[in-house]
């Protein structure tokens, strides 16, 4: 079935490996490459970038900005970048708030009066490589464990991604023996990281994975707000 794809991302940030011969590129160049990939699904990409300043906003003048973007998506992606998270406070920057709005259930007028309410969407982040296409400003491998695995550096992250990432309500662990650090095994987020050029080979692998766990999302401590 198809899903109706919202892409959040910080549309100026250039410090993403280079997509083209010559001019550099922006997260902007990634999600062309996203809606040309869709092209070839039974999947619709809705929404645009936006990086105005909006500081200036109420909450329901953002809401009027967003709602019809999101309101009757199904999946958003977030993409994660070097350069997505500016030092001022989340709640004057678009991300934190398109997150917040795929996750709630909002209540809608129809033309006949009546009501409608949509449900939370499935969602997962997609890391970009930086200008030196590499993840690890965000993603390290390690090999301390049995076989491997990964660290991520949620500070990087605004609130209230980071606060979606490892919170499943049962989670399946154990300890390193060599490091001591808790390890998650499975789905142990509900907004699942996946890098770029894993999300290239198999995009519906990793859409259908995002859909089970919205079909799963009582599993999960899910954050719906700003911080």
């Amino acid at each position: 079935m198809g899903r109706k794809i919202f892409v959040s991302y910080k549309y100026s940030d250039s410090q993403v490996k280079n997509l083209n011969w010559g001019a550099s590129s922006t997260v902007r160049d990634y999600v062309d490459e996203i809606e040309r990939i869709l092209d070839h699904t039974n999947h619709i990409y809705k929404g645009e970038g936006d990086d105005n300043d909006l500081s200036h906003l109420t909450d329901d003048a953002i809401w009027e900005k967003l709602k019809d973007r999101i309101y009757d998506s199904t999946l958003t992606i977030v993409l994660i970048s070097r350069g997505m998270k500016e030092t001022t406070r989340d709640r004057n920057q678009w991300i934190p708030w398109e997150i917040s709005y795929s996750l709630k259930e909002i209540s809608r007028r129809k033309e006949d009066g009546s009501s409608v309410t949509s449900s939370s969407n499935a969602m997962f982040s997609v890391i970009l490589p930086d200008s030196q296409g590499d993840y690890s400003y965000y993603m390290k491998h390690n090999d301390c464990c049995i076989n491997y695995c990964e660290t991520y550096d949620l500070e990087k992250l605004f609130y209230i991604l980071r606060a979606n990432k490892f919170n499943r309500k049962i989670k399946n662990t154990f300890t390193c023996f060599r490091s001591d650090k808790e390890i998650y095994l499975g789905e142990c987020s509900y907004i699942a990281d996946v890098t770029w050029d894993e999300f290239i080979r198999d995009p519906q692998r990793y859409i259908d994975s995002a859909c089970k766990r919205r079909d799963e999302i009582d599993q999960y401590n899910i954050q719906k707000n700003i911080a």
